[in-house]
């Protein structure tokens, strides 16, 4: 999908530089992208990997001469950023800035403009990712989509939801992990252990979303559970010695976090 518009972003860490390598990887879905010198490491690098993505050290420019201004600023410097910079009526800004709030943002910016917040996850360099976006808008949504897919969120409560859904990403590591190292302490080579299990849950994600959105996921672990079978004591142990509840406690927290 070609995206017209002509794309900035204040701010130039590791999701400026996923979101970039994703619109811009063949075919490019935009003709070039406006970037900070900040950080310069990574501002070098895309430069070089990509003759259409300009450098510039003047975040006002970027304002300027962008229709879709992306903030990509950490928190804690995110006020002293943003406020200096004069953004125009009816503009599109979109927020990957964490852990800060639409109105505090709207505050910084001083203006009218088309603000949504998203959550884009690394994944997005390989236009592989999944984002939550809110409010719903269509040209952010048509940005996210190319980079993987846009979930849009209708109010912000669905949107910190799966922020703290998000929040699984380790735990999901951190699994494939204790796993591992059980497989190696009972006689397996860490790196064979790693080659099965990296592919095997690989497969599993991809079973979910072949099976599309009407398949309950219960209904795909009643597959995968055969009467009798090792997968049901396994799930039954998990669930019996609190695996399930310990879970639930932790999102339960999280969300808390995210909603202040």
């Amino acid at each position: 999908m070609a995206l017209s518009r002509k794309i900035g972003f204040v701010g130039t860490g590791a999701i400026t530089d996923a979101m970039v390598r994703g619109l811009l990887t063949e075919p490019a879905a935009v003709s070039y992208v406006m970037v900070s010198q900040r950080s310069a490491d990574i501002s070098a690098k895309l430069s070089a990997d990509f003759p259409t993505v300009i450098v510039s050290g003047d975040n006002q420019a970027i304002v300027d001469q962008c229709d879709t201004v992306v903030l990509a600023i950490r928190p804690q410097i995110a006020e002293e950023v943003i406020r200096p910079l004069r953004f125009r009526d009816g503009q599109s800004v979109i927020s990957v800035v964490a852990a800060t709030s639409r109105s505090a943002l709207l505050d910084w910016i001083g203006a009218d403009v088309r603000l949504s917040q998203a959550i884009p996850l690394p994944f997005v360099g390989r236009r592989k990712g999944v984002t939550a976006v809110y409010p719903p808008d269509t040209d952010t949504a048509a940005i996210f989509d190319v980079l993987g897919k846009a979930v849009e969120c209708e109010t912000k409560t669905e949107y910190d939801l799966l922020a703290a859904a998000s929040a699984l990403m380790a735990t999901y590591f951190g699994i494939m992990q204790t796993t591992a190292a059980w497989l190696a302490e009972n006689g397996l080579p860490e790196e064979k252990g790693r080659a099965y299990l990296a592919p095997l849950f690989s497969g599993l994600a991809e079973t979910a979303l072949l099976a599309g959105k009407d398949v309950e996921f219960l209904e795909m672990s009643h597959e995968f559970a055969t009467k009798g079978g090792l997968n049901e004591q396994v799930l039954h142990d998990f669930n019996e010695d609190g695996g399930s509840r310990s879970l639930v406690l932790a999102l339960d927290r999280v969300f808390a976090r995210i909603q202040g």
